[in-house]
């Protein structure tokens, strides 16, 4: 850690009888402050795009152990209370191990670190995105979708999930941008529309259901299609908009969709990120609270939407003081 990190990190410190435990109610003053780490990262590209290079499939993994430890570090330090792991082609998974690529984790070495993730405070959640945008990780099944094997490959990877962390209170699904103009520049294209789609999100839900486990998706569908969506999706599963920017204008589809989701009685859980601009997450932390039901917002999420590689440390330290800042603005009381 250089020198202004270090400087930084201590300001942030936060004492072992602050830490309050990530709850899934959204009982107010126990939210949950969360934070998506990328171990896999075939979530986008299943071919080399050259603009998108750093995005397209690799036949290795992308995540540097010592900047793992570094992160999960300054996590414990920032008061993050939740660490989402977007697993993907990261591990060697027993019922499935033709998905790992060079250097993908064992499973005891997950299972390690999901022990000092615990012992710093910090509860583990897994993240299986089966969007057919974001599954290239998946690999030949990236091209099964909705078959009988797909279904079987998919049954298989959440038991083991749910048993390598010791069943989670939840599981992230994706499920998101599963759209013709998303996947453009790959070479496997593939949308679930209608009856199927649905029929699909019934299905994995009900997996992870069967494990005690809750559901979490991404809601972005709602953006364009809310009736279509609330019709449809079990408000059992737990919801996340995105919202990047740093002004809020309330006619943003986005911000409209947060709204009826919230009125339709759904969990959410606010995804914020650094990728576009450098304060949203405080901004969110400001904005939400007061327009949102407080036993239906359970807290917030901090994305990078880059690798956990150390030529980009800067933007995952910046992304985690980011949520240290939003917190201390909901502990101060200014929302």
């Amino acid at each position: 850690m250089t020198t202004a990190g270090t400087a930084a990190g201590a300001s942030l410190l936060v004492n072992a009888s602050e830490r309050t435990p990530a709850v899934a109610t959204g009982s107010g003053a126990n939210l949950i402050w969360g934070y998506l780490i990328h171990l896999g990262f075939n979530f986008w590209f299943d071919r080399d795009v050259p603009q998108w290079r750093d995005w397209s499939a690799k036949d290795y993994i992308r995540c540097d152990l010592p900047l793992w430890h570094e992160l999960v570090d300054r996590m414990e330090i920032a008061g993050i209370n939740m660490a989402v792991i977007d697993l993907g082609e990261g591990i060697q998974y027993k019922s499935h191990p033709e998905l790992a690529v060079k250097g993908s984790w064992s499973r005891s070495q997950l299972r390690d670190e999901l022990q000092r993730m615990r012992e710093k405070g910090i509860e583990p959640i897994p993240k299986l995105n089966f969007s057919a945008m974001h599954d290239t990780w998946l690999g030949v099944y990236h091209r099964c979708v909705s078959s009988k094997i797909y279904y079987e490959v998919c049954s298989d990877l959440i038991a083991e999930v749910i048993e390598l962390f010791d069943t989670p209170r939840l599981l992230h699904l994706g499920l998101d941008e599963e759209a013709e103009a998303n996947q453009r520049n790959h070479n496997h294209a593939t949308i679930r529309q209608f009856e199927l789609k649905w029929n699909d999100l019934a299905f994995l839900a009900h997996e992870v259901e069967k494990g005690g486990v809750r559901p979490w998706v991404w809601a972005d569908y709602a953006n364009e299609h809310p009736q279509e969506y609330f019709a449809n999706v079990a408000k059992s599963i737990l919801q996340s908009s995105w919202y990047y920017k740093s002004t809020f204008a309330t006619d943003e589809k986005t911000l409209q969709a947060i709204n009826q989701l919230d009125v339709h009685g759904y969990d959410q859980l606010i995804t914020c990120s650094n990728y576009s601009t450098p304060d949203n997450f405080e901004k969110s932390v400001s904005f939400y609270p007061a327009r949102l039901s407080p036993s239906q917002l359970l807290g917030f999420i901090q994305t990078t939407w880059f690798p956990t590689l150390t030529n980009v440390r800067w933007r995952h330290y910046s992304a985690i003081d980011q949520v240290a800042r939003g917190r201390q603005i909901w502990l101060d009381g200014r929302v």
